[in-house]
């Protein structure tokens, strides 16, 4: 794969915090393309950096030196409004926590996105029906987290990750607060989003059973990429 054909691209990335004595390497020379329509598992052990570079991927965070260039645009060299319409338009989030509204029915909590882009009622109502449909849940939408089991749950994370279309969805230990048999229908839902609609899907994951529903694996140790299978699966 080319830098032309890249969604992400990270060159030379690097990720610092505190001051002298104190600071710490968190991401020390990253270089990393994903194209469009990847779904690529990120992993290492504690400290290794991947959370750092999903952070960086998600604009949640900066660079302390690199390059971080999103279909082309330089992304470190946006100011924080720009970084944060960039994650509003092309990028959803699924956390570990699922991280829901507690006493808001799952249909609002799918809502909240569009809420933030000032979509109408009517449209925002719809776009989440459909939504909460696509994740397995029509039916559902007037129940609260409460009401819901820790795989519905994460279901309705999804559909609120996927609402606003995004190019990119970054998942940080998506299946990290499930069972084995739900962990497992969770993947088998991100890989149909990956394939049916084509979403580029980033994952963190420490579990290697998870790891294997991607098609790449990037291995993270001591801050550097320490191996890529660049997309070829082991049979």
């Amino acid at each position: 794969m080319t830098s032309a054909a890249a969604l992400i691209r990270l060159a030379g990335v690097t990720k610092s915090y505190g001051q002298g004595q104190a600071s710490f390497l968190a991401l020390n020379g990253v270089d990393m393309s994903i194209a469009a329509g990847e779904f690529v598992a990120i992993m290492g052990p504690s400290g290794s950096g991947k959370s750092t570079v999903m952070n960086i991927l998600g604009c949640l965070d900066t660079p302390s030196s690199g390059t971080y260039e999103f279909e082309g645009v330089h992304v470190e060299e946006l100011t924080r409004k720009q970084r944060a319409l960039l994650r509003r338009h092309y990028l959803g989030f699924v956390f570990q926590g699922f991280n829901l509204l507690a006493r808001t029915t799952a249909l609002e909590n799918v809502e909240l996105p569009l809420i933030y882009r000032g979509e109408p009622a009517g449209k925002r109502h719809a776009a989440a029906r459909a939504a909460l449909a696509q994740v397995g849940l029509n039916g559902w939408e007037t129940h609260t987290p409460g009401e819901l089991s820790g795989g519905q749950q994460q279901r309705v994370a999804i559909a609120r990750a996927i609402v606003t279309n995004p190019e990119v969805l970054l998942a940080d230990e998506p299946t990290g607060n499930l069972d084995t048999a739900t962990s497992r229908e969770i993947m088998e839902l991100l890989t149909m989003l990956n394939r049916d609609r084509g979403i580029t899907v980033l994952m963190v994951t420490h579990e290697s059973e998870m790891a294997a529903y991607a098609r790449r694996i990037v291995r993270f140790v001591d801050g550097r990429v320490a191996s890529d299978n660049g997309g070829e699966r082991a049979s």
